[in-house]
C-alpha cells in the first residue's frame, strides 16, 4: 500500500508528471484528518500520514517518499444550499451562519453547509431560500488561517463568516 507523507506546494510542470498524477475524492470530514485510508479512483487503497498543518483543499497535491503524487478533489456530499433574493440577504444569512460558528462555505449566489435543521430553519425565518444538495464542500478556513483570496468572485466572499464584535 502506498502511504502518502508530504504535502506538495506545486507540481513539477514536467508534462509527464500531469498524465500519471492519480485523483482521489475526499469528502470534507476526511480532508481535515492527517491520518487516514483512502481508495483511489481506479480503485487502488491508500494510506495517509502528513503532518498537521492544515485542511486539504480541493486541488492539493500529495505525495510519497518515492516521488508518486497524488491529487485531491472535494467529493460531492450532502450539504444545505442557502439561495437568496439579492446579494445582501445572501450576506445576511453569511453573517447569522457565521456568529453559530459553522463552517460555511460562500459562492456568489449561495451559501452551503453541513445538514442542521435548526440552521435551516433560522435561515428560512430571515426569508431565504434553503434546500438539500449534494456538492462539494469547500468551507472557509476563516479571518485568521493562512490561505490565498480570490476576492474576484464577490463581496460576499470576502466575510469569513465569523464577524463578532
Amino acid at each position: 500500500m502506498k502511504i502518502y507523507t508530504q504535502r506538495l506546494e506545486q507540481i513539477p510542470s514536467d508534462s509527464t508528471v500531469h498524465s500519471t498524477v492519480e485523483t482521489v475524492q475526499l469528502n470534507f470530514d476526511t480532508r481535515q484528518k492527517s491520518r487516514f485510508r483512502a481508495t483511489l479512483n481506479s480503485g487502488t487503497d491508500i494510506g495517509v500520514d502528513l503532518p498537521r498543518t492544515g485542511i486539504l483543499r480541493s486541488g492539493s497535491y500529495i505525495a510519497t517518499e518515492q516521488g508518486d503524487i497524488l491529487k485531491v478533489e472535494a467529493k460531492a456530499e450532502h450539504l444545505m444550499q442557502v439561495t437568496a433574493p439579492t446579494e445582501f440577504d445572501l450576506l445576511k444569512a453569511a453573517y447569522h451562519l457565521g456568529n453559530r460558528h459553522v463552517p460555511l462555505m460562500l459562492t456568489p449566489t449561495a451559501l452551503y453547509f453541513e445538514p442542521d435543521h435548526v440552521l435551516a430553519e433560522m435561515v428560512k425565518g430571515l426569508g431565504l431560500n434553503v434546500s438539500e444538495v449534494q456538492h462539494p464542500f469547500e468551507p472557509e478556513s476563516g479571518a485568521y488561517a493562512q490561505h490565498a483570496h480570490d476576492h474576484r468572485l464577490s463581496p460576499i466572499k470576502a466575510i469569513h463568516a465569523h464577524a463578532h464584535h
